[in-house]
């Protein structure tokens, strides 16, 4: 039985059709005979007790600067759909988080993908706090002195953002370096939010691995590498994927965390490894199935939605 699918996301007419995850997982959608209905963030709308959106229908198709259709814009009511994707990228803000609240009111009656409550309170950063036998050591502090003492400690660390994305605002702190105060001042006059501060990773320059994890079970993984001279190996800072598979130590890694990621309705994961360590659990749009796609063969759309109908049929 065909489902009515909303797509919150950013705007359509930019996306890479070859690299990015909410296009592979749409137009699997409307293979499988799903209802497609696109709109952007900043149409959704609480009135009067109602979650609304205004956009339009959407159909889909793999041709590079003539991949969609946009039918009628119209308003609906959330309620009556099936499914509705948490998809915009972040910045993890105060607009991002406004919508999961909304977007609250509807689920689980309409199942939103991944459910907004645990996307709000397990941001990227945070979530592997739970985990701090599986991750490097790591501070979350806004306090110079605090961070002083971590990179006394620790010699070599990454300072970064704690709700930054796709590598900005990366630094890796060396022990002969002497820009931390600057850094921090830099941070600090851009907003009020702690740091993020992690031990270095050697192994980084052999790649930042993403897993990616369905319903809580890993279905693979690529490998990022970073570009000659830089320490992050994000995609869209020029970082180089590459095929790979998992190691016992990634799957290990996976079984502590796929019960949990399950349990709150996380449907979608890319988690990221270095080396032994996890870094960071993505969960509010997650990337990299396309490129997996590409190097195993593996449909991972196929397995999201096989998921998400099972979760509708009460399966």
């Amino acid at each position: 039985m065909g489902l009515k699918v909303a797509i919150q996301m950013d705007p359509i007419e930019r996306i890479d059709i070859n690299a990015d995850s909410s296009f592979r997982i749409a137009i699997e959608a409307q293979e499988r005979g799903h209802e497609l209905f696109y709109y952007t963030p900043g149409r959704l709308i609480y009135r009067e007790g109602r979650v609304l959106a205004h956009g339009w229908p959407l159909e889909l198709r793999r041709e590079k600067g003539n991949h969609f259709t946009l039918g009628a814009e119209t308003e609906v009511d959330l309620a009556d759909w099936d499914v509705v994707w948490l998809r915009q990228d972040p910045p993890f803000d105060m607009g991002y988080i406004t919508t999961t609240h909304l977007l609250d009111m509807i689920h689980p009656r309409t199942l939103v993908v991944n459910d907004p409550f645990w996307v709000r309170n397990y941001p990227e950063k945070l979530l592997v706090l739970t985990f701090p036998d599986l991750t490097p050591p790591t501070l979350i502090a806004r306090d110079l002195a605090a961070i002083r003492a971590f990179k006394a400690a620790h010699g070599d660390i990454i300072l970064k953002p704690l709700y930054g994305n796709g590598g900005a605002g990366v630094f890796r702190l060396d022990p002969n370096d002497r820009n931390l105060a600057s850094l921090h001042e830099l941070f600090i006059g851009m907003n009020r939010e702690p740091l993020i501060a992690q031990q270095y990773v050697p192994a980084v320059v052999e790649g930042d691995k993403r897993i990616i994890l369905v319903d809580g079970e890993p279905v693979g993984a690529i490998n990022r590498i970073p570009a000659e001279g830089e320490t992050r190996s994000n995609m869209h800072v020029g970082g180089r994927p590459e095929k790979i598979g998992l190691s016992d130590r990634d799957r290990e890694i996976c079984a502590a965390i796929g019960p949990t990621l399950r349990e709150k309705g996380q449907i979608f994961v890319g988690i990221d490894v270095i080396g032994d360590w996890l870094t960071e659990i993505n969960v509010t749009s997650p990337t990299g199935i396309q490129e997996l796609e590409r190097f195993d063969g593996t449909n991972v759309a196929r397995l999201i939605w096989q998921a998400i109908e099972a979760r509708r049929s009460g399966r």
